[in-house]
């Protein structure tokens, strides 16, 4: 099992401390910030020595009265990472005639509201919340009357990516494609007992994840949206069908007793965020999918425990407890159970019929997202640089972060080209695509010969950037055969156990690899690494070029010029994230002082004019979460303006960034310790004495003139 290492804390840390409630930390991820990294590749670790069967909370409760005596005040603090020790309470971003187009709005100021907080001259309405109906026959919501049939016709909860996908031959319609995380039971039941749900509570939890596919109208003169109770919407949940495809489909690694054949998988869930394909389907990743089977520590196989462990199962990280009403969800039953979870899941919405698909090919791991690039364009057409004699044009290639401390970033290059168009035709040929193809991991270098201390001192260059290559894992031919690029692991091997695959090649170890997004406009890539505190400490990996902070509490943006069908990369840092006025961040360059204070990257995104989105998930600088717009390039490179702010206790996630409309996933609003839905923290979005229900929300500038132009 693993262990905490920082058992105990100094009262001086407790300041600014991530915002991330303990409760969000349990039910989301497991503890996973303050567990033992499942990554101990290429370091010994204090853990190897004392590694035992004890569970982690039976050491937090016999180390408690040491942790109380060297003044640890809050050992069970959030789970996301302390902050630094400024204030993060100005906000010194331009005014809106100084900036970009794309960014000529009034930063909004940081805060603790439990409302969402947008710009003067823009407009804000709900577009759907927990509960609403999605599928026709579903009722209307009743918190006190919730049963699983109810909410499996209704929208999820914890609503984390959204995106838009317009409705074949229907103008102003679109599918809002959304990921419904995770359950938050002790805020979705009242009268909830810790670790004790009822079989009606589990059932109505699996229910309650997964993906939902909501038709919308765009209303005419706003950015507003109205779903469509109709055939076209679905409801994915932790009981769906989907067809695993790819070197895992089959192997011996994920049959079951209900799957002897190991090609159908029951349900999806964890689903944090994810991308849109050009061929019009949503792309999911499972992430946090440890977290929601039971009884590793009956496993005995060692080779088993292994593996279980790479992936950071625990007991105790098991808060849902769905094993006590299915075998599945229990390991000392269904051992491979949990292997047929942590990949790429492929929706099209335009078919409710349809199978979705969990893609192997593109490695098992935490997927906080997959994104889509087509090097040159589709063959056919004229988009991008390159010519039809290109033969790297029509390419796929797909990224992908592996959210967790030390852990990697992956990217996919397909073998199969894409066809141009929406047809019945081209869409079959493409949903292929991530089928064929070469997995491949990142590796890090520095350009400065300086020494990294950890500091996060800028090199004498003025700016932190370097070089990578990627290193093939695994490569999948046109008719299904597959390769291994690791000695000693089958191609199926490294498509079930990719952390070790990546382990093997020397991967460098990043702070917390999450969405990664190449700019339509420019090919560039970036990534959110949004913290990790246990960077240099306790035998842990230390600072290094592209992580050049220990005890990391703030994150930064990472960006990669790559050759998208190559195996080379140059990368920077465009941002150093945290207080302004402290010493240690960064902001491409730009004047700190008229920045927005930008707190742990989570997601990101892209306006029609090529600026960077990011919406953020445990703000260390003691305020809300928020979204910001970033500049890329020319003068203003690194200017950071705030556009909105999400309700206390929640995290901002989706976002949809265009000319029309901003769309937002306000999770978990209200989830703070100390409240549940007997207590709640917040009224949002339904206000008077609600329960906080999270909520997609789309804002608009009035008037319907063009977003921040």
């Amino acid at each position: 099992m693993r262990i905490p290492l920082q058992l105990f804390m100094s009262t001086g840390e407790d300041a600014g401390r991530s915002r991330r409630a303990h409760v969000t930390c349990r039910y989301k991820c497991g503890d996973a910030c303050r567990q033992d990294p499942g990554n101990t590749s290429d370091n010994t670790y204090f853990r190897d020595v004392v590694r035992t069967a004890v569970s982690r909370r039976s050491v937090l409760k016999t180390s408690a009265g040491a942790a109380v005596a060297v003044g640890a005040t809050s050992l069970l603090a959030a789970c996301g990472d302390a902050g630094s020790s400024g204030s993060g309470s100005s906000n010194g971003a331009a005014s809106p005639g100084d900036a970009l187009p794309g960014m000529k709005f009034t930063a909004v100021a940081p805060n603790t509201e439990d409302a969402v907080v947008i710009p003067e001259g823009y407009a804000q309405e709900v577009v759907i919340r927990w509960g609403d109906p999605v599928l026709p026959g579903a009722p209307e919501f009743d918190f006190a009357k919730q049963t699983p049939e109810a909410q499996a016709g209704q929208f999820g909860f914890n609503n984390d990516f959204a995106g838009l996908i317009p409705v074949d031959g229907v103008p102003n319609h679109f599918y809002l494609v959304a990921n419904l995380e995770y359950p938050t039971e002790p805020f979705m039941f009242a009268g909830y007992q810790d670790g004790e749900p009822t079989e009606q509570q589990a059932r109505i939890a699996m229910a309650s994840v997964g993906i939902a596919v909501v038709e919308v109208v765009a209303q005419s003169g706003s950015g507003a949206l109205t779903p469509v109770v109709g055939p076209r919407n679905q409801r994915l949940t932790a009981s769906s069908p989907f067809r695993l495809t790819g070197p895992a489909a089959g192997s011996e690694f994920v049959t079951t007793t209900a799957d002897p054949a190991g090609t159908t998988v029951l349900g999806t869930f964890a689903n944090c965020s994810g991308g849109l394909t050009p061929w019009g389907t949503m792309l999911s990743g499972e992430e946090n999918f440890n977290t929601y089977f039971g009884n590793a520590s009956t496993v005995t196989d060692p080779e088993t425990v292994e593996r279980l462990d790479r992936y950071s199962f625990d007991d105790d990280g098991d808060e849902h407890h769905w094993g006590r009403f299915e075998d599945r969800f229990d390991l000392a039953k269904e051992p491979n159970e949990a292997n047929r979870f942590g990949y790429i899941v492929e929706v099209d919405p335009h078919d409710p019929e349809a199978v979705a698909v969990k893609h192997s090919s593109l490695g098992r791991f935490k997927h906080e997202s997959a994104n889509i690039y087509v090097v040159g364009g589709a063959p056919g057409t004229d988009r991008g640089p390159g010519t039809d004699r290109d033969p790297d044009k029509g390419t796929v290639v797909a990224y992908s972060g592996d959210d967790e401390k030390f852990e990697y970033i992956y990217k996919f290059v397909s073998s199969r080209k894409i066809k141009s168009g929406l047809s019945k035709t081209a869409r079959e040929h493409n949903m292929g695509i991530l089928d064929e193809g070469t997995l491949y991991v990142a590796t890090f270098t520095g350009d400065s010969a300086e020494p990294v201390d950890g500091a996060g001192d800028l090199p004498s260059a003025g700016k932190f950037a370097g070089r990578g290559s990627w290193k093939p894992l695994l490569t999948v031919d046109a008719d299904g055969s597959a390769r291994s690029y690791i000695p000693g692991m089958s191609a199926a091997e490294v498509a079930v156990f990719t952390r070790q695959a990546a382990d093997a090649v020397g991967a460098t170890k990043m702070d917390r690899p999450e969405d990664i997004e190449p700019n339509p406009k420019t090919g560039k890539v970036y990534c959110a690494l949004t913290n990790n505190s246990d960077r240099g400490t306790g035998g842990e990996a230390v600072a290094d070029a592209a992580n050049p902070r220990n005890e990391n509490k703030n994150g930064q943006i990472l960006e990669i010029t790559d050759n998208h069908a190559g195996t080379e990369f140059t990368w920077e840092l465009l941002l150093v994230c945290g207080d302004p006025a402290a010493a240690d961040t960064y902001y491409g360059g730009f004047d700190k002082t008229a920045v927005s204070p930008i707190s742990c990257p989570d997601n990101v995104a892209f306006d029609p004019h090529g600026n960077l989105w990011i919406s953020t998930d445990g703000n260390a600088l003691g305020t809300n979460d928020g979204l910001f717009a970033v500049a890329l390039d020319g003068e203003r490179r690194g200017e950071t303006k705030q556009f909105l702010t999400v309700p206390r206790g929640g995290e901002t996630c989706g976002p949809v960034i265009d000319s029309d409309r901003i769309l937002i996933a306000v999770q978990h609003p209200g989830e703070l310790d100390d409240h549940s839905a007997d207590n709640p923290a917040s009224h949002w979005p339904d206000g008077g004495n609600s329960q906080p229900r999270p909520s997609v929300v789309a804002v608009w500038r009035n008037g319907g003139e063009p977003i921040g132009v």
